[in-house]
């Protein structure tokens, strides 16, 4: 049950923000990140990505699994921090259930390109931030932390393992 409910908590936030920062370790054991837009998070906490199968990314999962994903989004300080193992999964049906038009400019055979192949990531542990609130409402509540001297309330935080 608990498992469920840190899925259910993972797929909310991240599908809010569906865009990441992707952190592999390159060939000269250096930290190496990119911009990905998540294809899908299934029930199981798995998250879904398209990438091109012979990318530098690709490379790197076939060498070193353990990555690292960012999710950000300021305007509602939403933060997720996600690590996980990945790997390179060559599913026809997923690429064709997970396929979206914004995707077509990388691959423009679509789901059938041959150098399209999915990167699966399954979660281990994530940490998250959310005030679900603008900024002026979290500056507001920093202000009266700073004059009260009370620690601030910005929203939840927690640690989930999968």
């Amino acid at each position: 049950m608990k498992n469920e409910k840190n899925i259910a908590i993972l797929k909310e936030m991240a599908e809010k923000v569906r865009i990441c920062m992707l952190t592999t370790l390159s060939s000269e054991d250096e930290f190496s990140s990119r911009p990905m837009g998540t294809a899908k998070i299934e029930d199981d906490g798995s998250i879904w990505f398209f990438t091109n199968e012979y990318s530098l990314k690709s490379k790197e999962i076939s060498k070193e699994n353990e990555v690292n994903l960012a999710y950000s989004e300021p305007s509602s300080n939403t933060y997720i921090s996600v690590n996980g193992k990945a790997e390179l999964v060559d599913d026809q049906a997923r690429k064709e259930a997970y396929f979206s038009p914004p995707i077509k400019a990388w691959f423009p055979e679509g789901a059938d390109d041959p150098n399209l192949i999915l990167i699966k990531v399954t979660p281990s542990v994530a940490e998250y931030w959310d005030a679900n609130a603008s900024k002026m409402v979290v500056a507001f509540k920093m202000l009266k932390a700073i004059v009260t001297g009370d620690a601030p309330d910005l929203g939840k935080h927690d640690t989930i393992k999968f």
